[in-house]
């Protein structure tokens, strides 16, 4: 196990009708505005509620936030907070409202011309942040206890991630019941979402730490078994329960502690969602089982070890780890998830062309556990997914 350090200060409340505890918990006097995404708080009560909760406070609202979330539509919340002096920032929604508020809450900071600049490493990552907190509605970022986020920008068709500890949300609301009237893709998108997070994190190689090892299993039990109820019974408040739970803890840094990390599906499919609007979840679902299958030689224990101890297959370690890919695809396939290219209309050569020109000029190399992913891997592994 490597030498780490683990510090989480997001407090959680969790459960039903937990939404009217953020009265005590915002600052007495703040100016809070409140960032969330299209109508689907308005048409499951979530909006009434929160505003009923906030009542105490002065409340600017900013609606609007896409799914992969833009850069040009945070910069014009970004004025808001700059000419409101707001002081408070509050998320409701999933997880890419919360990347666009943590965004926004770094960016009404920055101190030069264009808050792009520290997303792509031309300017320093601002050392001050509006105060930001979240109400989740669906479960699958775990960006409602970390300091990552993920924005795009539309006029390049670039996707980047940012990480800062001031973001990190002070409180965040999960309220399962808030997510019973998700549509199913969504829901969908959110296990596998959760899944792929946990694997990134997981599916590497032994390093002599089985309790991060069994943590991470447990996630992945507990989606598999979970993933097929709630398309089923979406009703069922236990199920939405223990699906955002698993949400939060894969990726919360408890997994990730002293363990090494690979991440390569989610930079490919990041390039792919730009390029091509494939839901985030989605692009995971086709890029990990071609990341697996390229590297499995050196993958192979850990798959294997997955294989049996998630899926109870049973034989020798080459067996297992090709096994481990073919049960990941069909579960995928299972809750209505594609793992093909073809299965969104694209083309895999003209994908794999275009994602390796972009690596290759920003010189990206490097990526995955051991570092052995250059440009004209990603390429491959792209044109084994048509």
């Amino acid at each position: 196990m490597y030498n780490f350090q683990y510090h989480n200060p997001t407090r959680i409340i969790f459960g039903d009708g937990e939404i009217k505890s953020i009265e005590a918990l915002i600052p007495a006097n703040s100016k809070v505005l409140m960032v969330y995404g299209g109508g689907s708080i308005h048409k499951n009560g979530v909006y009434s509620e929160v505003k009923k909760a906030l009542d105490a406070f002065q409340v600017l609202e900013f609606s609007g936030v896409e799914p992969n979330p833009k850069y040009e539509t945070c910069m014009k919340a970004v004025e808001l907070v700059q000419k409101e002096s707001v002081d408070f920032l509050l998320a409701v929604g999933g997880g890419s409202v919360l990347d666009a508020t943590k965004f926004i809450a770094l960016a009404a900071k920055f101190q030069g011309v264009d808050p792009w600049d520290f997303m792509v490493g031309k300017a320093e990552v601002p050392q001050e942040a509006v105060p930001l907190a979240s109400i989740m509605t669906l479960p699958a970022t775990g960006s409602e206890m970390n300091a990552s986020f993920v924005i795009s920008r539309e006029s390049t068709q670039e996707k980047f991630g940012g990480y800062s500890e001031l973001i990190r949300p002070v409180f965040s609301v999960i309220d399962p019941k808030t997510t019973v009237s998700l549509p199913e893709r969504q829901t969908a998108n959110g296990v596998v979402d959760t899944f792929v997070h946990t694997m990134e994190q997981y599916a590497t190689f032994p390093n002599n730490a089985p309790l991060q090892d069994r943590q991470a299993e447990a996630i992945l039990l507990t989606l598999v078994e979970e993933g097929p109820k709630v398309l089923k019974n979406p009703e069922d408040y236990n199920v939405r329960a223990n699906l955002c739970w698993c949400a939060t803890q894969a990726l919360n840094g408890i997994i990730s502690s002293g363990m090494p990390q690979d991440w390569s599906s989610h930079e490919i499919g990041h390039e792919l969602t730009a390029l091509y609007g494939i839901d985030h979840a989605r692009t995971l679902a086709v890029v990990l089982p071609g990341v697996w299958s390229y590297f499995i030689q050196e993958k192979q224990e850990k798959l294997a070890q997955y294989a049996r101890r998630v899926w109870r297959v049973e034989g020798d370690t080459e067996v297992c780890a090709k096994a481990a890919i073919q049960k990941t695809e069909e579960f995928f396939e299972s809750l209505g998830v594609g793992t093909r290219l073809k299965d969104y209309g694209v083309s895999a050569k003209e994908a794999a062309s275009a994602v390796q020109l972009r690596f290759q000029q920003r010189n990206r190399s490097g990526l995955g556990e051991r570092g052995l992913i250059t440009p004209e891997i990603v390429a491959q592994i792209i044109e084994s997914r048509a």
